[in-house]
Parts: structure tokens; sequence; C-alpha cells
């Protein structure tokens, strides 16, 4: 993940990115999310609008990973510590299947 933030960040003032703010780069986030949506529609199958430019999988994730990389940096906020904290915190809790809770 550091290598990640920092290849975003390399990116981002290569191509002169670097002064775009968390809110622009939380709504492109946003955009980018509901792109996944589409590509996962068109991934499996699911009609789609066929006027819809819509990426691969692949590559939307990626732009996906791309603006999270670039908000934790605005922020400063290193992912792999943040992803390891919120696990410590998610192996506490108990969880159910979706089965259990039907029957």
């Amino acid at each position: 993940m550091d290598e990640i933030q920092r290849y975003v960040a390399d990116m981002e003032k290569a191509r002169g990115f670097s002064d775009s703010t968390m809110l622009e780069q939380t709504l492109k986030l946003a955009e980018e999310t509901g792109e996944v949506c589409k590509a996962v529609r068109k991934h499996t199958a699911l009609s789609i609008d066929p006027t819809s430019a819509t990426g691969t999988l692949s590559e939307e994730l990626a732009d996906v990973l791309i603006y999270l990389a670039a908000i934790a940096n605005r922020a400063g906020i290193d992912l792999a510590d943040a992803l390891r904290a919120k696990e410590r915190v998610n192996e506490t809790r108990v969880w159910t299947s979706r089965t259990a809770e039907t029957h």
C-alpha cells in the first residue's frame, strides 16, 4: 500500500493533479465507484446502456484505488496502517451470514 500511495503522489505531481482538493478527489472517487458498478454489470453480462462508455472491471477498480490513495495522501493517512487498525476492530465483531439471518 505504501508503494501505491507513493506512486499516486508522484503520478499526480507529474500530471499536474496535485492541486486537486480532497473534495474534488472524493467526488471523482464516487464517480469511479459508479463506473465499477457498470463494469460489474458488463462483466456479468447484465444489461447496460450500449452508448455508455465503460472500461473493463480491472481498469475501473484501478481508478478507484488511485483516487482512494489520493484522498488518503491528502489526509495524511497511511492506508496499510488504517487497514490493519480497522481489521483489529473487525476481528472483535460477531459476523452472521445472510442465510442465518433469514432462518
